[in-house]
Formats: structure tokens, C-alpha cells, sequence
């Protein structure tokens, strides 16, 4: 917040905001003629959104005041868009601009009272928002004068000609030190203690009343050659303090961190162990596969430290400190600062030997798969310690933008150093100072509660220079990728570059490197992105750019992207500069899915369209998939949607970056948040977070025991086992491509130590935890035989009830519960291999929807339906899984024509008649009547779902309260405040007296949803508050509406899907009978195959879907209709009334998908129609 007076005295409280597309309207209200005159007649929307940089200044009512647009070449045509640089060094030699430290005003309005103080809070917001930035340029029609505003801020430096028409224009530069300038550093002083008390008791009281009043006063007079400490001043005042120290535990940071990007922060030394013996045989072509591989986390090769000879770094010596020295010490002589270009000179060796170890692993690119081995080779270094830690760091809120000038000095005052690190508790949310760090990955078994960040001393460098590659490059860009995975396609990539600069098919090919002192640091491939429209139709690609207002070729696939991790705090000035340079706005990154096998965590490396890892990943934006109508294109004939629309090709994530994005910051979370269980709940809770587009979640991490679902093991079967809830599919999962934001670790929660936070797992592994998430859902559980002996014919009410009980036996290897795909892949595999097909009895038990869609799967399979015995234990209510009597009979009437067995209300006696059950041979079963007996050759059970007894002992265990379910409040909070928990795991507590609601009844995709919303207000700042509910109100329970679906294919090769709103299960025949139930729809027959049943309810909205049918329909289209008004679709209930309507099948689905907001709301569909046959309607 700043204070604007006008001349007349009126006053202002203002602040900074970024340009949103709304203020459009109020920014043309304040265009004038002079305006116009000085920057042009512009079309707003567009230079919005080819901006790389919008301000707006708004009041304390949000009413604008002020806007600015700011881009990375010049306006007026005066120069090229790639190449201004030596235009304007040609202007004045002594200004040292470059495209990193120089931005163009493109235009300014204001309100005219506040304009001068306007023009000025926003360029101080600008260069505190763009720590590089030191220049900005205004270029105007030389017989203009700026005005009584532009002129207090910005010097003319000369005249340029235009390259278009004869007319000159004269530029203008606006320099940093008049707004925010750097900061003066200098060693600290006991004085400077009554400056610098206030700014640390405004964080934190810890160190004084620890320490004592004056330990800061101590600290400064304990200076030696090991401990430094220094002062950053304005105006004689110091304004921050940083404590420097060389001495550093590289032993523990050896064994918690992977420290091999920068050779274990050691100099080289000749006795150092970088490789494994197994590794000296196979290095070089095979040294980054097996490391990945062999890791105990399956860890992705993200960027490579590029190996700089000492003989090499003193002939580049004079080259850079020439770069540096003229550009610090302009700086200092403008901002009155005492510059040291001197420490640049001394920039140490970054050895050959830096080459021999240099993955970066990402563990938020990859999956983590506990260690069942031993622990993997680490290097052992021998050198000197080449680091120096910062102890104590603290500055004034107002400069902490300029956080870094700080480095400059504390590394001059280390020589001998190229490393500066600094550990941080891994909650402390990252300052302006860690962002030019880079964040260390610790290895799986770190218990530090710290996290690591790492500084070359090169990175200060501001010489980095990004252009188009030459053939010239080729062998240092060979050196850099040298140990990628896929350097290979990077070299081909750059190869076709040089020689043709097109793909093979003609598709335009620019490759892009990033050089530093005659060095190669980085390298990018680009095309051409051909497939624009497919993107457009497929994805939320609008929640990010007006689609209209960039041309064709200005959309770029980025295909490689590799940056040394030295100067990863440049990543964004790369992207930036690609756009600029490639004259592209939007560049797109796909991330395809795995293999098959799973061996790599994020690509299916051997598939045509795998891409090569990137760094970048995190500074672009995840792209939310679209819903997509199916169509059908055979009836549509010339009327389908082109192909280029409608075509299926690979489904692949997609992630974005654009020029309005380039120096946009997100917001980064550290904090570990741990999702037990990959339910649907807890997917869609990650999905959620990771498609937040303006936060970055660095520990997001999922425990689950078959990992992240969507492996596809199944897609060559036309059945599933199991009934789907239709939440997430496999495209789904390759849509998201969860793997590259999620860590996920295999394995079992089998505790959970709440004062220690972390979660115990079956191999006795740990994973901390700031948030806890369960949601683990429940499963099918082995059932307890009764152990009633059936040659005493006994019947159901003699035997004892067994529900209650667990099994606690040996499972028989023919037993399967089916629970996940992975359980339905070995079931599969096991029928094939013991010839299932052809002899045996199997077994189904249960009476839920899973058991109708298994037996219909084995018959596919081609098992004989007289081998098939359907066994139903009693049920425990009165409604039946599918609860529609015109179902339940067509699929009764198919079961017997197969030729299933049926039995009712059996109970399980035995297995193997009392003896070893592993393998069941036999079951024995009690009925109401008489027993019996069946041979069994594969038994599958599908008794009632229930926790996981694991599940049970661990949330026991750790006293979470548990009253049949895990109890939680309306925020999803458990007694413990930092483990929530969601899905049919948790049940309401008692206090709520609504114990026939659970989140059982309502959809686990909204739920996860749901549960992400609530969490995301612990992070994101630019949420409202959450407003406690009145006591009175506290006792309800949340009422989701999202759909409830189940879905499968049911015996009879029946496609059955049932779409309802949340409800306390109850008969259908009880619903129907009360007054206020609405219609009901019915076309077709069960028993035919063509039933459609629509319930539409007192208000004309669509509230039950009920689908039957022996051919496939789009049931995603289906289930867009519900909690639609019947007028949406084509005045529903009027035609049918009317007998317009005999088959409900023949309407053509067409609805618009609304735009996913970027706030993150539940998507609705903002329109639906339905159009049937012309044969269907008289009045066509």
C-alpha cells in the first residue's frame, strides 16, 4: 500500500496489482488523444496479451488509477522484435543493456490528478517485481514532447529511425537507481545493532530470548576469517543483515543430501570414489540408465553441470570479468553504491571432475519406490569443502527484493569458495533470496527436517546470452547432454536443425542455446506446433490466452529443454527468450504416459512421441483437460467435427507457458503433504492441487500399494472385473499425468507416530508429514468361513454370524478380492495360466454390482457359464445393489441362459471341508434350508467392503477416534488437527446426530474436490478467508451434488450405467411412491437391451439416469445431462407426453463444456441440447 496526494491535496492509498482482462474497459476510459499520439492506436486486448509484463494501480476501492504494459522489444517498429540489442548500443555504448536487464513501456494511462505519483509507484513496482531489470525504455515520435508526467521519470538518449517509414523517434531510458535502487553492502559494525533490532523482533523474539539482548551485537564482534557478517544500507541506515560461515557439516548434508550436480559441494580430488565398480564397465553409454534404474528412488535425470576445464576457465577469466565489471560498476556509479567487480575475477574452477556424477534428481518428476535391496552406491569426496553457509539472514520487508545484492560481497569475502548454501525448516515460505537458489533433492531415507538450497558463485554472472544455435555449438551442446536419457534425440534434433532447419515431415525447427562466457549452459528445441486445433478442442488452453489473438505460428512445441543447474534461477529469461527470439507467444510441452511395465516413472521413453525431460516443467502451467462430446461420426456424415478436432491420437498432459506468464511468479509450497491411498477421493484431491496454475506444491507425495492407478493393464480386455464409478479412467490419468508432480511411494501405511509426524510403512520405511491426507477408502475383505459343519445340515439361523469377524489364515493362492486393477491383472493372469478357461468350477461371492460384472468378464473370457456359480450371502438390507426390478430380471434371465448357477442368502461354512484351504479345492455353504457343497477350482470374494484391518491398527494405534469409521468434522479434520481424512473411510461425527450420511453417498470426485478447496486456504494468499460458521450452524453437515455413478457391463453383455443424485439409499419402489417424486421416462425394455429410464423431479430437473443396453453408448455424454432442466433438453417431458419420443437412445447429445475456471470452481455445463431424428418429430 502506497499514499498518492494529488496537487490539490486529495489523497489516495494505492497498490499494484497484475492487468486482468476486466480492466480493459477502464483502461480505455483513460486513453486521451496525447496518448494515442505517444504510443499509438492500440488494440488493448492485444497488447494485453502480448504484454510480458501489465501493471495496474487501483485505490482502496479497486478502482483503477493507473496502468502500464511493459515488453521485451521495442515498440514503434524501430528495431527488429529479435534483434534491437545493437540498435540501441549503437545509440549510447554506455548503457550496457540486454534482454535481461531491459524492458519497453508500451503504453501508460492514468487518472490525470494522481498521474505523476501513478507513473512512479508503478515503476517502482516493476523494477521490485524484476530484480534483473535495470532499464526501462520509452520510444516516442520525436517532435513529441513526454508530457508533464513521463518527463519527471524518463531522459531522453537519443533518436532512432523507424524501419518502416521516414520518421524518426526519439528514445528515452528510465533508469533503476531513481525507483529501487541496489543495495550498498558493506562488513557489519557494532553500531549498526540499534538499526537492525527492530527488523528481526518484527519476525521473531526466538534469538533474543535465547541469546540475550545483544547477541546480535555479539555475533558482529565475533568476526574471524571463518565467520563474516555483513550490512545492506540506505542512506547510512543498514537495512538487512546476512551471517556468513565456512564452516560447513559436509558429511551430513553428504548423507542427506544428492549432491552430485555440483560434485558433493567438494573440490576434486584425485582419490574421489564418483562411480561403483559395477558402473566403470559400462560408463559413459549406459552410466545415467543404470544409475536411474538402480536407484533406491527411481529418480529422472532433469539437468546436467556442465564440466569446465581449469585451463579453460582462466582464458574465459578476462571475458567475464570485463562482462561483470562494466556492468556493476555502471550500476554503482548511477546508484551511488560501491560495486566490487573484483569478485568476479576470482571465480573458481568448476572442474572436469564435476562430470563424472551429475544427475539432478527430481523426486517431483518421478515415482519413489521404497529400496528392497541394498542401498545404492553414493559418491565419497575427499576434496576441501568448496562452501560457505549463510547462518543468519534478516532484511527490511521493503528491500527484500533486493535480497541478492547481498551475494556479491559475502562471496568476495570467501574466495576460496564457490558454494553458498543455506538450510531452511521446510515450511518457511520461500523469500526473495532462495529463489535465485537451487533446492537439493534429499535422498528417500533423509530424516532432516531441513531443506537444502545451493548458489554457484557463477550464477551472479548477468552476461547469460540465449540465441539461435550454429553448427559451432554442436560439441559443447554434446558435452552438456552427454548423460540425458534421450541425449541422443536431442543431437538428431539439433542436427536436422543445422542442416535443414526442418523436420523430415516440413515442419519448421528452431533450436535455441544459452551461453555464458563462450560457454554452452543450456539448450532448447522448439517446432512448430501443427496440431493447435486439436489443443484448442482438447484442452482449457483459453483459461490462459485469447485463442484469436495469436496467430497460427506463433504456438511452439517445445520438444527438448536442458539447462545447467548453475543458472536455473535463468529459466524464465530462456523461455522468455525462445518467445521473443522465435517470434512465438505460446509454447506447449506434452509429457506422455508411461509404459506399460512402469520402469520409467514419467515417459514412455520408447514410444515416437517421447519427449526429453525438462527442467522447465515447473515454470510452465498444467493445462486442465476438456470434456469431450463423443460424436457420432457416422451418422453425421459431412457434418462431423474435422478430423483434426475428432481424431484420438495418443493422450498426452499438457503443459503450457505463454509471454504473459514469463514473469509471473508462482507460489511455492513446501510444506509435505501426504495422501494415503489412491482412491478416487485421493486423486482428485491431488489433481486439484497440481492444477492450481499459480502455486507450485514442491512435496506433494501418495502412498499407495499399487502406485498411481492408470497403468492400463487391462486395455487389451473388452471387460472389466470390477463396476466403474466413472471418476477417473486411464485417459484420465494420461491426461493429468499425476507422476510428474507427485512423489509416489509403494507400500502399505501400517502406522502413524503423531508426535513425530511421519507415517510408518509395511517395510518399515518412514515419510514425514506436515498434512496428513487418508484416504484410503475401503476394501473387500477376506470373508471367515463360519466353520459350520454342513453333514450336520445345519441351516443360516443355527450358525454363528461371522460378519464381524476377520480372517486371520493363510489366503488360499485361489482366492482373489478384487479391489484395484493390479488384483484384476493377477486374477487374469492366473486363470490363464491354470487353464481356468476350459475345466474348473469358479466361485463368485458376494451380492454387490462387482459380482454381476466379474461373471459377465469370465464369461468373455470364454469360461462356461455351467462352471460359474453366482453365490449371494444374505443381504443387509432391502435395497439391492442395482435396486430397478426391470434390471435385475433381464440380467437374472441372461445369468440363466448362460447357463450361471445362482444361490441366494448362502453363508460361507468351509473351505475344504475344515482342512488346509490353500488351495481351495471345495466351499461349503448353509442356506436358510439345506446345505451344499461346491467343487472350486478359483473362489472370488466380494462380501461387504470394510476398512482394511491394517488401516484399522494404524489409525487405532495413533488414537484417532473411530466409531466403525474413522470420525471427522465438516472440514475434513480428525481429533488431530493435522490429519485430515475423506471417502467412505469416515463417517460424521456423533455430535452431527446424521450418523446415514457418509461421504459414501456422495461423489468421491467432489469429494477429493472438496477436501482440496478447504486445504488450499492454508496456502493460497489470494483466497478470502474462511469465515468461521455461527455455533448454531456448526452442526451440519455439508450436501455435496454431484452426481453418484455406478456402471459396468453386467452378464448378458448388458451396458448398464445408473446416475443419481447423493441419497440415503432406499428402495426404488418407496421413492416412487412418494408425492413429491417427479416423472418418469421410460423408453425400451431390459430384457431387449434398449432401456432408458430418466427420473425427472418436482423442480423439471433431470435427478436419475438409469441406462441398458446390449450396445455401447456415450455415457460421458449421459452423465452431463444430469441436474439439467428438462428446457435445456429440447422441452423433454412435453415431447414425451406427446409420444414424440420412443427411444430415448436415438437423440444426438450436443452440449457446450464450459471453461474451467482458473479459480478452480466445480465445472457445470453451461448448455445442453437434444436432437432427435427427423423421423422422431412432427414439427421438424
Amino acid at each position: 500500500m502506497s499514499v498518492l496526494t494529488s496537487p490539490r491535496g486529495k489523497v489516495e492509498v494505492v497498490h499494484c496489482r497484475r492487468t486482468e482482462s476486466q480492466d480493459v474497459y477502464c483502461i480505455k476510459s483513460l486513453i486521451r488523444k496525447f496518448t494515442c499520439k505517444l504510443f499509438g492506436k492500440l488494440n488493448i486486448i492485444y497488447l494485453l496479451e502480448k504484454a510480458n509484463l501489465a501493471v495496474t494501480l487501483c485505490n482502496d476501492k479497486e478502482e483503477i488509477m493507473a496502468q502500464a504494459t511493459f515488453l521485451d522489444y521495442p515498440n514503434w517498429n524501430v528495431a527488429k522484435q529479435d534483434d534491437w540489442v545493437s540498435v540501441f548500443r549503437e545509440l549510447d555504448s554506455d548503457i550496457p543493456c540486454t534482454p535481461l536487464n531491459t524492458l519497453f513501456m508500451h503504453l501508460f494511462v492514468a487518472v490525470d490528478e494522481y498521474s505523476v505519483g501513478c507513473c512512479k509507484e508503478i515503476l517502482r513496482t516493476v523494477y521490485k517485481a524484476v530484480p534483473e531489470l535495470h532499464f526501462i525504455f520509452l520510444i516516442v515520435p520525436s517532435y513529441m514532447s513526454l508530457g508533464s508526467t513521463l518527463i519527471t521519470v524518463f531522459d531522453q538518449v537519443g533518436n532512432i529511425p523507424c524501419l518502416t517509414y521516414e520518421e524518426d523517434f526519439a528514445v528515452h531510458i528510465c533508469h533503476r537507481h531513481s525507483h529501487y535502487p541496489q543495495l550498498h553492502v558493506r562488513k557489519a559494525r557494532v553500531e549498526d545493532h540499534d538499526d537492525l533490532m527492530p527488523i528481526f523482533m518484527r519476525y521473531d523474539t526466538i534469538l533474543k530470548e535465547t541469546y540475550g539482548e545483544y547477541f546480535l551485537a555479539e555475533l558482529i564482534e565475533a568476526q574471524d576469517e571463518e565467520n563474516h557478517a555483513v550490512v545492506c544500507e540506505v542512506e547510512g541506515t543498514a537495512v538487512g543483515f546476512m551471517s556468513v560461515c565456512s564452516r560447513v557439516n559436509m558429511q551430513l548434508l553428504h548423507e542427506c543430501f544428492d549432491l552430485g550436480p555440483f560434485h558433493g559441494l567438494c573440490f576434486p580430488h584425485p582419490d574421489d570414489v564418483l562411480e561403483s565398480p559395477q558402473d566403470l564397465s559400462v560408463r559413459r553409454s549406459q552410466d545415467a540408465e543404470l544409475r536411474s534404474s538402480s536407484q533406491g528412488s527411481q529418480k529422472i535425470v532433469e539437468e546436467l553441470q556442465e564440466p569446465v576445464s581449469p585451463d579453460t576457465m582462466e582464458n574465459i577469466q578476462g571475458n567475464i570479468a570485463r562482462e561483470a565489471a562494466s556492468e556493476e560498476a555502471l550500476t554503482a556509479v548511477q546508484s551511488g553504491n560501491v560495486s566490487e567487480p573484483e569478485d568476479i575475477e576470482k571465480l573458481s574452477d568448476i572442474s572436469t571432475g564435476y562430470a563424472q556424477y551429475h544427475h539432478v534428481s527430481s523426486r517431483s518428476l518421478a515415482s519413489l519406490v521404497l529400496p528392497e535391496e541394498p542401498v545404492h552406491f553414493r559418491p565419497i569426496y575427499r576434496g576441501a569443502s568448496a562452501a560457505f553457509c549463510i547462518q543468519l539472514f534478516c532484511i527490511d520487508e521493503k528491500y527484500e527484493a533486493r535480497s541478492l545484492d547481498f551475494m556479491n560481497f559475502v562471496f568476495s569475502l570467501f574466495s576460496d569458495k564457490n558454494f553458498c548454501v543455506i538450510s531452511l525448516p521446510h515450511l518457511t515460505p520461500e523469500f526473495f533470496l532462495i529463489q535465485n537458489f537451487v533446492k537439493m533433492v534429499p535422498f528417500n531415507t533423509c530424516t532432516l527436517e531441513q531443506d537444502l538450497y545451493v548458489f554457484h558463485r557463477a550464477g551472479l554472472l548477468k552476461s547469460i546470452n540465449i540465441r539461435f544455435a550454429t553448427l559451432l555449438d554442436t560439441p559443447g551442446v554434446e558435452n552438456l547432454v552427454s548423460t540425458l536419457m534421450l541425449n541422443k534425440s536431442i543431437l538428431e534434433d539439433l542436427d536436422r536443425y543445422n542442416k535443414a532447419r526442418k523436420d523430415p515431415d516440413g515442419t519448421l525447427l528452431q533450436a535455441f542455446v544459452a551461453e555464458v562466457a563462450e560457454q554452452i549452459v543450456g539448450i532448447a528445441v522448439i517446432r512448430n506446433e501443427m496440431d493447435i486445433e486439436y489443443i484448442r478442442s482438447h484442452y482449457n488452453i483459453e483459461d490462459f490466452i485469447y485463442f484469436s489473438h495469436h496467430q497460427r505460428e506463433e504456438h511452439g512445441h517445445m520438444h527438448h529443454f536442458a539447462l545447467n543447474p548453475i543458472f536455473r534461477h535463468y529459466t524464465k529469461f530462456f523461455l522468455k527468450e525462445i518467445l521473443r527470439l522465435g517470434f512465438k507467444s505460446c509454447l506447449y510441452y506434452r509429457v506422455y504416459p508411461k509404459s506399460r511395465e512402469g520402469k520409467i516413472a514419467v515417459f514412455q521413453f520408447q514410444n515416437p512421441y517421447a519427449h526429453s525431460l525438462t527442467s522447465a516443467l515447473h515454470y510452465l502451467v498444467p493445462v486442465r483437460p476438456r470434456r469431450q462430446i463423443v460424436y457420432p461420426l457416422e451418422k453425421l456424415g459431412i457434418n462431423a467435427p474435422s478430423k483434426a478436432v475428432s481424431k484420438d491420437p495418443m493422450s498426452y498432459a499438457l503443459n503450457h507457458t505463454n509471454r504473459k506468464l514469463t514473469l509471473e511468479p508462482k507460489i511455492t509450497v513446501n510444506a509435505k503433504i501426504i495422501v494415503v491411498g489412491a482412491s478416487s477421493v485421493g486423486i482428485s484431491f491431488l489433481e486439484t492441487l497440481v492444477f492450481c496454475s499459480h502455486m507450485k506444491f514442491n512435496n506433494l507425495t501418495l502412498i499407495s500399494t499399487h502406485g498411481l492407478p492408470g497403468k492400463k493393464l487391462l486395455d487389451t480386455e473388452q471387460r472389466k472385473f470390477l463396476a466403474s464409478d466413472h471418476c477417473f479412467n486411464d485417459k484420465d490419468y494420461a491426461l493429468m499425468s499425476l507422476c510428474s508432480w507427485v512423489n509416489v511411494v509403494v507400500g502399505r501405511m501400517t502406522g502413524i507416530d503423531r508426535a513425530a509426524k511421519h507415517v510408518v510403512l509395511s517395510t518399515d520405511e518412514i515419510v514425514p508429514y506436515d498434512h496428513l491426507i487418508l484416504c484410503t477408502g475401503q476394501q473387500y475383505q477376506v470373508p471367515c468361513p463360519t466353520e459350520a459343519d454342513i453333514s450336520q445340515h445345519l441351516t443360516n439361523r443355527e450358525v454363528p454370524n461371522s460378519s464381524q469377524r476377520r480372517y486371520t489364515g493363510k489366503v488360499p493362492c485361489n482366492h482373489f478380492t478384487l479391489n484395484e486393477e493390479e488384483d484384476c491383472f493377477k486374477a487374469l493372469i492366473w486363470i490363464r495360466n491354470n487353464s481356468i478357461t476350459t475345466e474348473g468350477n469358479i466361485i463368485v461371492y458376494g451380492n454387490t454390482i462387482d459380482t454381476y460384472t466379474t461373471v459377465e468378464t469370465l464369461l468373455n473370457l470364454g469360461v462356461s457359464g455351467s462352471r460359474i456359480h453366482l453365490v449371494q450371502p444374505p443381504p443387509a438390507s432391502t435395497i439391492t445393489c442395482i435396486n430397478n426390478y426391470s434390471v435385475e430380471s433381464a440380467v437374472a434371465d441372461a445369468l440363466g441362459a448362460a447357463g450361471v448357477t445362482m444361490y441366494r442368502d448362502a453363508i460361507l461354512a468351509q473351505w475344504n471341508d475344515g482342512l488346509h484351504p490353500d488351495p481351495i479345492y471345495s466351499a461349503s455353504f448353509t442356506t436358510p434350508t439345506k446345505p451344499f457343497r461346491l467343487q472350486c477350482s478359483m473362489f472370488f470374494s466380494f462380501c461387504e467392503k470394510n476398512v482394511d484391518y491394517e488401516t484399522f491398527k494404524a489409525l487405532n494405534d495413533a488414537c484417532l477416534v473411530y466409531d466403525s469409521r474413522l470420525v471427522i468434522d465438516t472440514n475434513f479434520h480428525t481429533n488431530d488437527i493435522a490429519i485430515r481424512a475423506a471417502g467412505s473411510l469416515t463417517k460424521f461425527s456423533n455430535r452431527y446426530y446424521s450418523n446415514e450420511w457418509t461421504h459414501s453417498n456422495f461423489s468421491s470426485k467432489e469429494i477429493g474436490f472438496q477436501l482440496a478447496a478447504a486445504m488450499l486456504h492454508l496456502f493460497d494468499p489470494t483466497l478470502e478467508p474462511v469465515t468461521e460458521p455461527p455455533a448454531n450452524l456448526d452442526r451440519l453437515i455439508p450436501m455435496y451434488k454431484g452426481a453418484k455413478i455406478q456402471g459396468g457391463i453386467l452378464p448378458g453383455s448388458y451396458h448398464y450405467l445408473h446416475i443419481a443424485k447423493p441419497a440415503i439409499p432406499t428402495p426404488l419402489e418407496v421413492q416412487m411412491a412418494q408425492p413429491n417424486y417427479g416423472l418418469e421416462l421410460v423408453t425400451g425394455s431390459a430384457k431387449n437391451g434398449t432401456y432408458f429410464r430418466i427420473h425427472i423431479n418436482k423442480y423439471k430437473m433431470v435427478e436419475t439416469i438409469t441406462c441398458l443396453s446390449r450396445e455401447p453408448f456415450p455415457a460421458s455424454n449421459y452423465i452431463r445431462l444430469f441436474g439439467q432442466h428438462e428446457q435445456l433438453l429440447n422441452n423433454l417431458c412435453a415431447r414425451y407426453d406427446e409420444n414424440l419420443i420412443t427411444d430415448l437412445y436415438s437423440p444426438m447429445v450436443v452440449f457446450q463444456q464450459k471453461q474451467l475456471p482458473r479459480n478452480g470452481n466445480y465445472p457445470q455445463s453451461s448448455g445442453i441440447f437434444l436432437l432427435w431424428p427427423l423421423e422422431n418429430r412432427r414439427d421438424h
